[in-house]
């Protein structure tokens, strides 16, 4: 594995500050089912990292200390493989947060989760599911042989429990990386051909679609190094970089929070150990933080962050430009 923090660290990125903290961004560990090329958080079935209960509990006190944060937004490796995934959405939404799953569908099939979907619709978690195509062919070739089918499977699953349907409440939305080091396509555009492929073969309806660029660090980074291509692609991001975009990355309303409880400004930040600083303290765990502290606190950038600005943008929740602009 190549490591490319020293390869980012030096930038002439943007200076920004943070608003008000609208969303905390839990990974709950790195424990995968599946081993995907474009993974920025090198999950897989062999990581053993996961959030333990005392760390559960301290996200649940956040969330009741702190009224404000309105959404849960949970990720990992696979989120819904750490033993107290239920535990946590249970307490959040007898709390009112919003819940969202980031979910990549194959974990539906797995033989310890079964009832995973029905337990998700019957808790009105929202899912956002990994669909890196709509064709067999490059969601295989980026995710493994056979998970385009289970993801179409799972699809299914969750429309016939109410997912995905106009004017229902289960949200269902879907997530598309490229396949290599190119800026994703425009959204909507790219959404309309999801929509028409997966009906007509398959009766699959989704709410929205997200495009996301792939960060160059972790096991994509170090894919680009192997390949001689991380510079190019660096030049790639920064030559398409829109000062608009920074009004709405997502770091500026965003807590991420890892496995162990301490605190990023964005889940990037995270997978290179560039954590949020505090009164000269290097670490700041959730037990020891309210949100309204971090208010106007400057974010740490460096040239990754050029992948959430090339382009139409890039976040958590799809293109910035087409968000702004809704």
């Amino acid at each position: 594995m190549h490591a490319t923090l020293h390869l980012l660290t030096r930038t002439d990125f943007p200076p920004l500050r943070r608003r008000a903290v609208e969303t905390l961004q839990v990974n709950l560990g790195y424990r995968c089912n599946q081993t995907c090329v474009h993974c920025h958080v090198n999950a897989g079935p062999a990581r053993t990292e996961e959030m333990s209960g005392d760390n559960i509990d301290a996200l649940v006190a956040f969330l009741d200390a702190n009224p404000d944060v309105r959404t849960l937004d949970l990720t990992g490796g696979a989120p819904e493989l750490n033993r107290h995934f239920r535990r946590l959405v249970i307490a959040a939404r007898s709390h009112g947060v919003r819940v969202i799953d980031r979910c990549n569908l194959t974990i539906l099939e797995e033989p310890d989760q079964e009832g995973l979907a029905e337990f998700l619709a019957g808790h009105g978690v929202e899912v956002v599911a990994s669909m890196p195509c709509y064709l067999q062919d490059n969601v295989d070739r980026q995710r493994g042989k056979g998970v385009y089918d289970a993801s179409i499977r799972g699809l299914q699953r969750l429309n016939r429990l109410g997912y995905g349907r106009d004017g229902g409440e289960l949200r269902l939305d879907l997530v598309y990386n490229p396949q290599g080091p190119s800026l994703p396509p425009p959204q909507e555009a790219l959404a309309e051909d999801y929509r028409r492929h997966l009906a007509e073969n398959f009766g699959i309806v989704f709410n929205q679609l997200f495009t996301l660029a792939n960060m160059p660090i972790q096991r994509f980074g170090s894919m680009l190094v192997s390949k001689g291509q991380f510079d190019s692609y660096m030049q790639l991001l920064r030559s398409a970089h829109r000062d608009e975009n920074l009004e709405q990355v997502m770091c500026r309303s965003l807590l991420s929070v890892d496995w162990l409880g301490y605190l990023y400004d964005c889940d990037f930040n995270q997978q290179l150990d560039l954590p949020v600083r505090m009164n000269q303290r290097s670490r700041v765990h959730l037990s020891e933080i309210t949100a309204n502290l971090l208010e106007d606190a400057p974010i740490r950038v460096a040239d990754h962050c050029y992948g959430c600005t090339a382009g139409q943008g890039s976040s958590c929740g799809g293109a910035l430009l087409e968000k702004a602009e809704v």
